[in-house]
């Protein structure tokens, strides 16, 4: 197709070409790979794509919980807020993680809120289908039994963290971890804003702004702008697993 300025324009997608697309992402997440083709296809026909601008909010704790979410790209945090307003990141979901799963199977309201940390795409199952599909999949009931199961050992590591370690040791434990999933590297690029991270630390910026200062400061690491080296492993390590 070809606009009246003579550019090339691809066609739009039909909606069985986007039904396809669905079913073939769908196909390759972890949760949905074991289904067979018939049931793949009804998932792919009532999912729905959403799109969301970074700081857009998917839905607020105690809203009703109408289903839940698998990420095609982009990142998503699932937070509450206290009444005073600070922010405790509970997880950050990444391409082809779902979320949202309890109030999908127990008709329940969101426990807490989700917004987007970037430009993010996700496929929305409505609770009602995904349902009928688990019945239907004794495979698919124990990879979410797993899911619970990771889900519940995150979130008792949370509370383990914000009940008995200090921000200088959730920071070190934050940077190690960093530098370990890109194969132990000694220079780390910061993926969240310090103001994100610090609500996932458990912190106020202010704080988690001191903190690097006084672990640059131990050189312990070096800063400059979002870029962090890790200058005394071995230390931030010992840091860690203070208690």
């Amino acid at each position: 197709m070809v606009n009246p300025e003579g550019v090339l324009k691809s066609a739009p997608m039909t909606v069985s070409e986007r039904i396809l697309e669905i079913k073939q992402f769908l196909q390759q997440t972890p949760i949905f790979q074991d289904l067979v083709e018939e049931q793949l296809s009804a998932l792919a026909n009532i999912a729905i794509p959403q799109t969301y601008k970074r700081g857009e909010t998917l839905f607020l704790e105690g809203d009703e919980g109408t289903g839940l979410f698998i990420i095609k790209s982009g990142r998503i945090k699932v937070f509450k807020v206290a009444t005073g307003g600070k922010e405790q990141i509970l997880h950050i979901f990444e391409t082809n993680e779902h979320f949202a799963e309890v109030p999908a199977l127990d008709g329940g309201h969101f426990p807490a809120s989700a917004a987007a940390i970037e430009a993010s795409e996700v496929m929305f199952i409505p609770g009602t289908a995904f349902l009928m599909v688990l019945q239907q999949n004794p495979l698919l009931a124990i990879s979410m039994l797993k899911t619970f199961a990771r889900h519940m050992r995150k979130l008792a590591h949370l509370v383990d963290t914000l009940s008995f370690t200090e921000v200088p040791e959730r920071l070190a434990n934050y940077l190690l971890n960093l530098s370990d999933k890109f194969g132990n590297i000694e220079v780390v690029e910061l993926n969240l804003p310090k103001g994100q991270l610090a609500a996932l630390l458990g912190t106020i910026p202010e704080t988690l702004s001191r903190t690097f200062y006084k672990l640059s400061q131990d050189g312990m690491i070096e800063i400059n702008g979002t870029t962090i080296r890790l200058c005394d492993r071995d230390r931030l390590i010992s840091l860690g697993q203070k208690k």
